[in-house]
């Protein structure tokens, strides 16, 4: 539950998320499924277990209003067929969303989340909100994470996909 938990928040923070250096088109590798899009197909998650040159810095500078956010957990979840699909489901989008974290978790599917969990990676914000991964595959990518407001307030989810090419991409949730 608590994977699930994370990765649903870290899809959130992606959503609001900025890239520079990437097109909206395809990911730079995403494997093709034996099954459908809605199909859990395990091997297509063997590219993202890996390590390479890319890496992600990034901040998590979401504002709403007058209300400031921090966060803490922000996931990387690797984009295949099926998760592609599940941020259809979660986020209303495949790029980049912003809404409330209680939304989120409504139409969180119960399905393959275990497993799904075991290919996400984990970073923590510090107190500025910045987190980086490093060591990351080429491909396509979702960053998540849930922004909490200082002061009390609506928790936002936060999802955007990034693409790596084995450089170091910079990432805006916002």
């Amino acid at each position: 539950m608590k994977h699930t938990l994370i990765i649903v928040l870290a899809a959130l923070a992606l959503a609001a998320c900025e890239t520079t250096g990437f097109g909206a088109e395809g990911p730079a590798y995403m494997p093709p499924s034996r099954g459908g899009s809605s199909t859990f197909v395990e091997s297509d998650f063997a590219w993202a277990t890996g390590s390479g040159s890319g890496s992600i810095d990034g901040v998590m500078a979401y504002r709403n209003g007058g209300t400031r956010y921090n966060c803490q957990d922000v996931v990387l979840a690797p984009e295949t067929p099926w998760s592609r699909e599940r941020m259809k489901i979660l986020y209303l989008s495949t790029s980049q969303a912003v809404m409330p974290a209680d939304d989120v978790r409504s139409r969180t599917p119960p399905e393959h989340g275990a497993e799904y969990a075991r290919y996400a990676r984990h970073a923590t914000c510090d107190g500025d909100g910045r987190f980086s991964f490093t060591g990351i595959p080429n491909g396509a990518w979702y960053v998540i994470t849930v922004a909490n407001p200082i002061g009390g307030g609506t928790r936002m989810a936060v999802m955007r996909r990034v693409e790596l090419d084995g450089g170091n991409e910079r990432v805006v949730l916002h």
